[in-house]
């Protein structure tokens, strides 16, 4: 007898190690530099039990460096794309990245409107659509909610470039654009979900959410977003931006929470 089919899918935008072609200024850095803002591993995490759970997920292969899927195309500046009327600095961190957050200089200058536009055909593209498509199959087969988890991971210590400089970070923080992008039941549920597998829970601090949260969440239609990063010192070490050999213990840790979320959803009362 199979399982009966839950409305709930993780996305993972930050995962991607891939380097387009077309963005020679990303070409030949340094691994610590190139891996400085990536969710590295962080599909190595969820996967596995996603699988296991038959939850359905969506990631990318592509750098964030090149395309950000967690902005938007307007978010550029002219030190990112000529002809931009945003002003320099306005976006270093956003859809293409200008500096890594301990400020290392990635774009020497900005590239052109048609790059930009080809990068997102080739990027931003296909995952948005991927996303759409498994909010469009669920709401197909009749369900009035859908529950979408955003999966990222975070540096340990909040940089001069963070809202939390020189601030240790709880080991999960869930974001719901300060209460906006989903109902506060599927919050809570993930919130004690984490909780109860052993992680320290921080709420929406330092983070509140991004573009993915800001576009999906419509709690108002039936689409639930939430985004939870998970510190990577937990499983990785962050100065060679290589795995530890115990991240099998936070792997089962996100197994825990994601069968409690699982089993749990039907019973929300929404």
């Amino acid at each position: 007898m199979s399982e009966p089919v839950i409305p709930f899918f993780v996305t993972m935008p930050h995962s991607g190690e891939k380097v387009p072609e077309e963005c020679t200024w990303l070409h030949n850095l340094d691994e610590k530099i190139l891996m400085c803002d990536v969710d590295r591993y962080i599909d190595v995490i969820y996967e596995p039990s996603l699988k296991k759970l038959q939850v359905p997920y969506h990631k990318t292969e592509w750098h964030r460096y090149a395309v950000d899927l967690n902005r938007i195309p307007q978010d550029i500046d002219c030190d990112s794309v000529i002809g931009s009327e945003n002003k320099s600095g306005s976006n270093s961190r956003g859809y293409h990245w200008v500096v890594t957050t301990l400020n290392y200089p990635l774009m020497q200058s900005p590239i052109t409107k048609d790059l930009h536009n080809k990068l997102t055909d080739l990027i931003y593209t296909p995952f948005h659509d991927g996303v759409k498509k498994l909010y469009a199959d669920f709401k197909k087969k009749g369900f009035e909610h859908v529950f979408h988890l955003d999966a990222h991971s975070m540096p340990s210590l909040g940089t001069n470039q963070h809202k939390d400089p020189g601030q240790y970070r709880a080991d999960i923080v869930i974001s719901d654009n300060l209460g906006v992008s989903c109902d506060s039941r599927y919050k809570d549920l993930v919130i004690e979900a984490y909780k109860s597998v052993g992680f320290s829970i921080s709420y929406n601090w330092p983070y509140m959410g991004g573009r993915v949260t800001q576009q999906y969440g419509q709690p108002e239609v039936g689409q639930q977003a939430l985004q939870v990063e998970l510190n990577r010192a937990l499983y990785m070490d962050e100065v060679t931006k290589k795995i530890k050999p115990d991240y099998v213990v936070v792997q089962e840790q996100i197994l825990k929470a994601l069968e409690i979320v699982k089993r749990e959803l039907p019973n929300l009362k929404i």
